[in-house]
Protein backbone atom coordinates (compact mmCIF):
# COMPACT_ATOMS: atom_id res chain seq x y z
CA UNK A 1 0.00 0.00 0.00
CA UNK A 2 1.26 3.12 -0.50
CA UNK A 3 2.02 5.55 2.71
CA UNK A 4 -1.11 7.94 3.16
CA UNK A 5 1.70 10.96 2.40
CA UNK A 6 1.66 9.20 -1.58
CA UNK A 7 -2.31 9.00 -1.27
CA UNK A 8 -3.24 12.41 -0.87
CA UNK A 9 -0.48 13.88 -2.34
CA UNK A 10 -2.52 15.90 -4.62
CA UNK A 11 -5.21 17.57 -2.05
CA UNK A 12 -2.93 20.91 -2.30
CA UNK A 13 -5.25 23.62 -3.87
CA UNK A 14 -8.23 24.05 -1.77
CA UNK A 15 -6.21 24.62 0.99
CA UNK A 16 -5.04 28.23 0.45
CA UNK A 17 -8.86 29.26 -0.63
CA UNK A 18 -11.61 31.06 1.25
CA UNK A 19 -14.80 29.76 1.62
CA UNK A 20 -17.05 30.48 -0.29
CA UNK A 21 -20.98 31.77 1.74
CA UNK A 22 -23.46 28.75 1.10
CA UNK A 23 -26.11 28.73 -1.07
CA UNK A 24 -28.05 26.59 0.75
CA UNK A 25 -29.25 26.95 4.56
CA UNK A 26 -26.29 24.97 6.34
CA UNK A 27 -25.35 25.23 9.24
CA UNK A 28 -28.18 26.09 10.89
CA UNK A 29 -27.38 25.12 14.39
CA UNK A 30 -24.75 23.73 16.29
CA UNK A 31 -22.53 21.49 14.82
CA UNK A 32 -21.62 18.10 16.82
CA UNK A 33 -17.66 16.59 16.48
CA UNK A 34 -17.92 12.95 17.47
CA UNK A 35 -14.92 11.62 18.97
CA UNK A 36 -14.61 7.92 19.74
CA UNK A 37 -12.28 8.45 22.36
CA UNK A 38 -12.19 9.55 26.17
CA UNK A 39 -11.56 13.21 26.46
CA UNK A 40 -8.34 14.34 27.69
CA UNK A 41 -6.41 12.06 24.62
CA UNK A 42 -4.51 12.35 21.89
CA UNK A 43 -7.77 12.19 19.85
CA UNK A 44 -9.61 14.39 21.51
CA UNK A 45 -7.06 16.84 21.74
CA UNK A 46 -6.43 17.10 18.14
CA UNK A 47 -10.71 17.32 16.82
CA UNK A 48 -10.68 20.27 20.04
CA UNK A 49 -7.70 22.00 17.88
CA UNK A 50 -9.28 21.40 14.49
CA UNK A 51 -13.06 22.36 15.75
CA UNK A 52 -11.50 25.91 17.51
CA UNK A 53 -11.17 27.24 13.86
CA UNK A 54 -13.59 25.28 11.86
CA UNK A 55 -16.35 26.10 13.86
CA UNK A 56 -16.22 29.73 12.64
CA UNK A 57 -15.22 29.34 9.06
CA UNK A 58 -18.74 27.22 9.22
CA UNK A 59 -20.43 30.30 10.73
CA UNK A 60 -22.02 27.95 13.71
CA UNK A 61 -20.31 26.32 16.90
CA UNK A 62 -18.94 22.65 16.94
CA UNK A 63 -19.06 21.08 20.54
CA UNK A 64 -17.33 17.88 21.30
CA UNK A 65 -19.20 14.74 22.27
CA UNK A 66 -17.18 11.72 23.60
CA UNK A 67 -18.16 8.42 22.98
CA UNK A 68 -15.83 6.39 23.41
CA UNK A 69 -15.80 2.23 24.10
CA UNK A 70 -15.28 -0.62 21.76
CA UNK A 71 -12.32 0.75 20.02
CA UNK A 72 -14.52 3.53 18.74
CA UNK A 73 -17.13 1.39 17.87
CA UNK A 74 -19.46 2.58 19.41
CA UNK A 75 -19.36 6.27 17.99
CA UNK A 76 -18.84 4.90 14.81
CA UNK A 77 -22.38 3.35 14.79
CA UNK A 78 -23.94 6.70 16.30
CA UNK A 79 -22.85 8.64 13.92
CA UNK A 80 -23.53 6.09 11.11
CA UNK A 81 -27.29 6.09 12.06
CA UNK A 82 -27.32 9.91 12.85
CA UNK A 83 -29.22 12.07 10.13
CA UNK A 84 -27.24 13.27 7.31
CA UNK A 85 -28.10 16.87 7.41
CA UNK A 86 -23.67 17.53 8.30
CA UNK A 87 -24.99 18.40 11.98
CA UNK A 88 -23.34 15.41 13.20
CA UNK A 89 -19.38 14.83 12.26
CA UNK A 90 -17.07 12.26 13.33
CA UNK A 91 -13.29 12.69 14.00
CA UNK A 92 -12.58 8.44 13.05
CA UNK A 93 -9.01 6.97 12.46
CA UNK A 94 -8.03 4.23 11.31
CA UNK A 95 -9.36 1.54 14.20
CA UNK A 96 -12.76 2.94 13.50
CA UNK A 97 -12.48 2.53 9.73
CA UNK A 98 -9.95 -0.18 8.66
CA UNK A 99 -8.92 -2.04 11.92
CA UNK A 100 -12.27 -2.87 13.30
CA UNK A 101 -14.07 -3.59 10.47
CA UNK A 102 -11.21 -5.91 9.39
CA UNK A 103 -11.05 -7.90 12.70
CA UNK A 104 -14.96 -8.31 13.44
CA UNK A 105 -18.63 -7.99 12.18
CA UNK A 106 -19.59 -4.94 13.12
CA UNK A 107 -23.09 -2.89 12.96
CA UNK A 108 -21.85 -0.36 10.53
CA UNK A 109 -20.23 -0.36 7.20
CA UNK A 110 -16.86 1.95 7.46
CA UNK A 111 -17.72 2.68 3.75
CA UNK A 112 -21.17 2.58 2.76
CA UNK A 113 -22.45 4.07 6.10
CA UNK A 114 -20.03 7.01 6.00
CA UNK A 115 -19.61 9.72 3.49
CA UNK A 116 -15.67 11.15 3.96
CA UNK A 117 -14.84 14.51 4.42
CA UNK A 118 -11.50 15.26 4.34
CA UNK A 119 -8.18 14.00 6.28
CA UNK A 120 -6.65 16.12 9.32
CA UNK A 121 -3.56 14.57 9.92
CA UNK A 122 -1.29 10.94 10.60
CA UNK A 123 1.15 9.61 13.22
CA UNK A 124 3.12 7.06 12.76
CA UNK A 125 3.65 4.00 15.01
CA UNK A 126 6.58 4.06 17.20
CA UNK A 127 8.36 1.11 18.42
CA UNK A 128 8.97 1.84 22.47
CA UNK A 129 10.60 -0.67 25.20
CA UNK A 130 10.61 0.49 28.88
CA UNK A 131 13.47 2.46 29.43
CA UNK A 132 14.82 -0.40 31.90
CA UNK A 133 15.10 -3.25 29.59
CA UNK A 134 18.52 -4.46 27.99
CA UNK A 135 16.99 -3.99 24.37
CA UNK A 136 19.76 -2.45 22.76
CA UNK A 137 17.71 -1.64 19.28
CA UNK A 138 15.52 -3.89 17.17
CA UNK A 139 17.91 -6.13 15.71
CA UNK A 140 18.95 -6.84 19.95
CA UNK A 141 15.28 -7.43 20.54
CA UNK A 142 14.89 -9.64 17.06
CA UNK A 143 17.90 -12.01 18.68
CA UNK A 144 16.98 -12.03 22.11
CA UNK A 145 13.15 -13.02 21.21
CA UNK A 146 14.10 -16.05 18.54
CA UNK A 147 16.56 -17.06 21.07
CA UNK A 148 13.87 -16.69 24.19
CA UNK A 149 10.18 -16.42 22.65
CA UNK A 150 8.51 -15.66 26.11
CA UNK A 151 10.91 -13.55 27.26
CA UNK A 152 9.25 -9.61 26.71
CA UNK A 153 5.61 -9.44 26.32
CA UNK A 154 4.04 -6.17 24.42
CA UNK A 155 0.99 -3.87 25.80
CA UNK A 156 -1.39 -2.99 23.27
CA UNK A 157 -4.54 -0.40 23.58
CA UNK A 158 -6.71 -3.64 23.22
CA UNK A 159 -7.29 -6.19 20.69
CA UNK A 160 -8.20 -4.39 17.00
CA UNK A 161 -6.40 -1.20 18.22
CA UNK A 162 -3.19 -0.18 15.90
CA UNK A 163 -0.52 -0.55 18.70
CA UNK A 164 -2.50 -3.93 18.54
CA UNK A 165 -2.18 -4.32 14.91
CA UNK A 166 1.30 -2.97 14.31
CA UNK A 167 2.59 -5.40 17.23
CA UNK A 168 1.02 -8.06 14.87
CA UNK A 169 2.59 -7.24 11.31
CA UNK A 170 5.97 -6.65 13.59
CA UNK A 171 5.97 -10.40 14.61
CA UNK A 172 5.00 -11.63 11.26
CA UNK A 173 7.69 -10.21 9.20
CA UNK A 174 10.37 -9.81 12.05
CA UNK A 175 9.87 -13.83 12.27
CA UNK A 176 9.45 -14.01 16.21
CA UNK A 177 7.14 -14.56 19.11
CA UNK A 178 5.68 -12.08 21.52
CA UNK A 179 2.74 -12.72 24.12
CA UNK A 180 0.51 -9.45 23.70
CA UNK A 181 -1.34 -7.85 26.28
CA UNK A 182 -4.78 -5.99 25.61
CA UNK A 183 -5.49 -2.99 28.23
CA UNK A 184 -8.66 -1.02 28.23
CA UNK A 185 -6.95 1.82 26.35
CA UNK A 186 -3.49 3.06 25.26
CA UNK A 187 -2.94 5.15 28.83
CA UNK A 188 -3.15 2.09 31.19
CA UNK A 189 -0.68 -0.13 28.18
CA UNK A 190 1.35 2.71 28.37
CA UNK A 191 1.50 3.17 32.24
CA UNK A 192 2.52 -0.51 32.57
CA UNK A 193 5.20 -0.60 29.67
CA UNK A 194 6.70 2.93 31.70
CA UNK A 195 6.59 0.75 34.97
CA UNK A 196 7.90 -2.44 33.28
CA UNK A 197 5.09 -5.39 33.93
CA UNK A 198 4.86 -5.26 29.83
CA UNK A 199 8.29 -4.36 28.01
CA UNK A 200 7.79 -3.40 24.47
CA UNK A 201 4.84 -1.67 22.82
CA UNK A 202 3.37 -0.37 19.39
CA UNK A 203 1.99 3.54 20.18
CA UNK A 204 1.41 6.63 17.96
CA UNK A 205 4.18 8.75 18.14
CA UNK A 206 1.74 11.33 18.91
CA UNK A 207 0.80 9.29 21.76
CA UNK A 208 4.44 8.29 22.90
CA UNK A 209 6.52 11.43 22.49
CA UNK A 210 6.50 12.96 25.80
CA UNK A 211 7.08 9.88 27.40
CA UNK A 212 10.38 9.37 25.54
CA UNK A 213 11.22 12.75 25.84
CA UNK A 214 10.94 12.69 29.43
CA UNK A 215 13.18 9.43 29.63
CA UNK A 216 10.60 7.20 30.30
CA UNK A 217 10.29 4.94 27.48
CA UNK A 218 12.98 4.02 24.73
CA UNK A 219 12.31 4.60 21.57
CA UNK A 220 13.69 1.51 18.94
CA UNK A 221 12.26 2.36 15.35
CA UNK A 222 9.32 4.62 13.59
CA UNK A 223 6.73 2.15 11.68
CA UNK A 224 6.77 5.02 8.90
CA UNK A 225 8.26 5.47 5.88
CA UNK A 226 10.73 8.05 6.94
CA UNK A 227 11.97 9.47 10.29
CA UNK A 228 10.43 11.74 12.38
CA UNK A 229 11.86 15.31 12.76
CA UNK A 230 10.82 15.43 16.05
CA UNK A 231 13.02 12.39 17.16
CA UNK A 232 16.18 12.43 14.11
CA UNK A 233 18.09 10.06 15.74
CA UNK A 234 15.58 6.88 15.87
CA UNK A 235 15.79 4.74 12.58
CA UNK A 236 12.66 4.00 10.64
CA UNK A 237 11.70 -0.22 11.21
CA UNK A 238 13.13 -0.72 7.42
CA UNK A 239 16.40 1.07 8.63
CA UNK A 240 16.48 -1.15 12.17
CA UNK A 241 16.63 -4.36 9.73
CA UNK A 242 13.23 -5.03 9.66
CA UNK A 243 10.69 -4.79 6.35
CA UNK A 244 7.15 -4.19 5.27
CA UNK A 245 6.21 -2.26 8.73
CA UNK A 246 4.97 1.17 8.12
CA UNK A 247 1.53 2.02 9.91
CA UNK A 248 0.45 5.56 9.90
CA UNK A 249 -2.19 6.06 12.27
CA UNK A 250 -4.38 8.44 9.94
CA UNK A 251 -7.08 10.82 11.57
CA UNK A 252 -10.29 12.24 9.48
CA UNK A 253 -13.55 13.99 9.58
CA UNK A 254 -16.63 11.29 8.18
CA UNK A 255 -20.07 12.61 8.27
CA UNK A 256 -23.43 10.03 7.97
CA UNK A 257 -23.81 8.39 4.67
CA UNK A 258 -25.88 10.37 2.02
CA UNK A 259 -25.33 13.70 3.62
CA UNK A 260 -25.63 16.13 0.53
CA UNK A 261 -22.47 16.52 -1.26
CA UNK A 262 -22.20 20.52 -1.34
CA UNK A 263 -22.16 20.05 2.60
CA UNK A 264 -19.36 17.52 2.21
CA UNK A 265 -17.79 19.92 -0.27
CA UNK A 266 -18.13 22.62 1.85
CA UNK A 267 -16.71 21.60 5.04
CA UNK A 268 -13.76 20.30 3.26
CA UNK A 269 -13.26 23.50 2.47
CA UNK A 270 -12.98 24.91 5.43
CA UNK A 271 -10.91 22.23 6.98
CA UNK A 272 -8.52 22.50 4.41
CA UNK A 273 -8.44 26.00 4.71
CA UNK A 274 -7.88 24.84 8.71
CA UNK A 275 -5.38 22.86 8.33
CA UNK A 276 -2.90 25.39 5.74
CA UNK A 277 -2.87 27.69 9.00
CA UNK A 278 0.36 27.49 10.56
CA UNK A 279 -0.55 27.76 13.83
CA UNK A 280 -3.07 24.49 13.69
CA UNK A 281 -0.13 22.79 11.85
CA UNK A 282 2.69 23.70 14.66
CA UNK A 283 0.17 22.59 17.44
CA UNK A 284 -0.66 19.65 15.70
CA UNK A 285 2.98 18.77 14.85
CA UNK A 286 4.25 19.32 18.77
CA UNK A 287 1.62 16.63 19.45
CA UNK A 288 4.12 14.23 16.80
CA UNK A 289 1.68 14.44 14.04
CA UNK A 290 1.59 15.53 10.58
CA UNK A 291 -1.23 17.87 9.07
CA UNK A 292 -2.82 15.98 6.03
CA UNK A 293 -5.51 17.60 3.88
CA UNK A 294 -7.36 15.59 1.13
CA UNK A 295 -10.65 15.35 -1.06
CA UNK A 296 -13.72 13.46 0.15
CA UNK A 297 -13.08 11.21 -2.65
CA UNK A 298 -9.48 10.86 -1.19
CA UNK A 299 -10.06 9.83 2.49
CA UNK A 300 -12.06 7.52 1.00
CA UNK A 301 -9.78 5.46 -1.62
CA UNK A 302 -7.74 5.40 1.93
CA UNK A 303 -10.32 4.06 3.68
CA UNK A 304 -10.31 1.17 1.52
CA UNK A 305 -6.81 0.12 0.69
CA UNK A 306 -6.23 -0.01 4.42
CA UNK A 307 -9.52 -2.44 4.68
CA UNK A 308 -7.82 -4.58 2.19
CA UNK A 309 -4.37 -4.34 3.75
CA UNK A 310 -5.25 -4.89 7.95
CA UNK A 311 -7.98 -7.99 6.35
CA UNK A 312 -4.43 -9.21 5.17
CA UNK A 313 -3.04 -8.96 8.41
CA UNK A 314 -5.46 -10.31 10.09
CA UNK A 315 -5.62 -13.87 7.34
CA UNK A 316 -1.77 -14.14 7.62
CA UNK A 317 -1.73 -14.21 11.53
CA UNK A 318 -4.94 -15.18 12.55
CA UNK A 319 -5.85 -12.79 14.77
CA UNK A 320 -9.56 -13.19 16.42
CA UNK A 321 -11.39 -10.83 19.21
CA UNK A 322 -10.68 -12.95 22.09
Amino acid sequence: MKPVHALIAAATAATALTVAPPAFAYPDKVITLVVPTAAGGGNDAMARTIAQKLGPLLGQTIIIDNRAGANGSIASEYVARATPDGHTLMFGYIATHAMNPALQKLRYDPVADFEPVGLVGSSPTLMIANATTPIKDVKDLVAQLKAKPDKYTYASAGNGTAPHFAAELFKLNAGVVMLGVPYKGSAPAVSDTIGGQTQVMFPSLFTALPHVKAGKLKALAVAGPKRSALLPDVPTMKEAGVEGVEVEQWYGIFAPAKTPKAIVDQINKALNQVLADKDIEKRIEDHGADVQSSTPAQLGALVKSELVKWKNVVQRAKLTTD
